[in-house]
């Protein structure tokens, strides 16, 4: 999870926790479990300065926690891990189903007019814009119902991710102070992400959109302020207009895996050509990147793709969306096969071998399991060490090879 921050977070609810999806306010045995407290007094005695220096009055911050309790089912999602240990290709599959793909059409042609003028004012096209919908909400149709202030007070007193949540909390307070957002309004993931687009409260004052100008932004319910919203975040966090954040490559035999970066036509000089044939981008440089390794299917990644990972900081997720985008728009699936025994490393195995990095030297921006192309490139480095296809793919056998338990 980033600062949209959604998503290492999200899109899985549906599937595992829309029986539980209502998180009542009410009621000191909802949500309690052995070893959690039984309220949030303490906590709150603490958070009130903070809030207060933030401009938030008294009335609304009781306001906000009155009747509410520690929510032992948000402390539980934290120990699920949708992005890792899942097949790649089932996580992508799953992402861009045909039912999905079906109503991201129907949704490109029903707001046409919408898209069009979005995409005239931010200069992201309506196809990554939807790949995101599609990915976060399923364009609209699922709608999280936690008590974003209960989950977020949940996370915050459990210090869980601390101080990330705590602040999110204290944005949140703010944005009831600022209105016209109402307390029974803000109902979003377990986690505290928002509405359609799955923005955090922080995102919401950052990128949240008016692009109806009924007075406020609407991303729960306002199709437009949605998509707008969308595009104004992937515009502010750098997105370059007509490039995509990835395409897929064939690779030649013989190819030095070790090269992992390069221009487009330093790719085309390697050797490096796509499925279909069609051209490089004309300008600018990609990273060569293997999701389940030099046997399944390769990419060529560009700058937007790590503007996608700000959306949500996982390479599988931008990697769905960006084919989500794709198959929406028409373009055909990705050709490659992938592997049969595709095994992906847990979140604790992957936060095991960056650990294990740090101790050989090498630089690791965080132990939350996120692995970035820098940190491929140091897998790539150790492969070469132990005389292993240097893809810079983590495998098991390269857990056991540095001894990881």
């Amino acid at each position: 999870m980033h600062r949209c921050r959604s998503a290492s977070i999200l899109i899985w609810l549906v599937a595992t926790l829309c029986a539980l999806a209502t998180a009542p306010r009410q009621g000191a045995g909802q949500g309690e479990a052995p070893g959690m407290p039984a309220n949030f007094d303490p906590f709150l005695q603490e958070l009130w300065p903070d809030a207060h220096s933030r401009g938030v009055d008294r009335v609304i911050f009781d306001q906000a926690f009155a009747g509410v309790v520690p929510d032992a089912r948000v402390i539980a999602a934290t120990r699920r891990q949708p992005e890792y240990g899942k097949p790649v290709s089932s996580y992508v599959g799953s992402i861009a189903s045909k039912e999905r793909i079906a109503l991201g059409q129907r949704k490109a042609t029903e707001w046409s007019e919408t898209f069009r003028a979005v995409e005239e004012r931010f200069a992201v096209d309506r196809w990554t814009i939807l790949g995101l919908w599609g990915i976060e909400s399923s364009f609209g149709q699922d709608r999280d119902s936690w008590d974003v202030i209960r989950s977020l007070a949940t996370l915050a007193q459990a210090r869980y991710r601390h101080p990330y949540f705590r602040d999110e909390l204290l944005v949140a307070l703010s944005i009831l102070q600022k209105g016209p957002i109402t307390r029974e309004h803000m109902l979003g993931s377990w986690a505290g992400a928002m509405g359609q687009p799955q923005f955090m409260p922080s995102n919401f004052l950052d990128y949240a959109v008016d692009f109806s100008g009924h007075g406020w932004s609407d991303i729960w319910n306002n199709v437009p302020d949605v998509l707008a919203s969308i595009a104004y975040y992937l515009q502010k966090e750098g997105w370059i207009s007509d490039l995509s954040p990835a395409f897929e490559v064939i690779v030649p035999q013989g190819f030095d895996y070790r090269r992992s970066h390069a221009s487009f036509v330093q790719w085309q000089q390697l050797g490096l050509r796509r499925p279909d044939n069609r051209e490089f981008p004309a300008n600018g440089a990609g990273i060569l990147f293997f999701p389940t390794g030099a046997t399944g299917p390769a990419f060529l990644v560009t700058p937007n793709f790590d503007v996608i990972k700000r959306y949500n900081d996982s390479d599988v997720y931008a990697l769905a969306a960006m084919h989500l985008a794709d198959r929406i728009r028409g373009l055909p699936p990705i050709q490659a096969s992938w592997p049969a025994d595709d095994y992906q490393l847990s979140r604790d195995q992957r936060i095991a071998l960056q650990r294990k990095l740090a101790e050989l030297g090498y630089s690791v921006r965080d132990f939350e399991g996120h692995f970035d192309f820098e940190l491929r490139d140091a897998i790539r480095d150790i492969q070469a060490q132990y005389k292993m296809l240097s893809d810079g793919h983590p495998t098991p056998a390269l857990i056991e090879r540095l001894g990881i338990r």
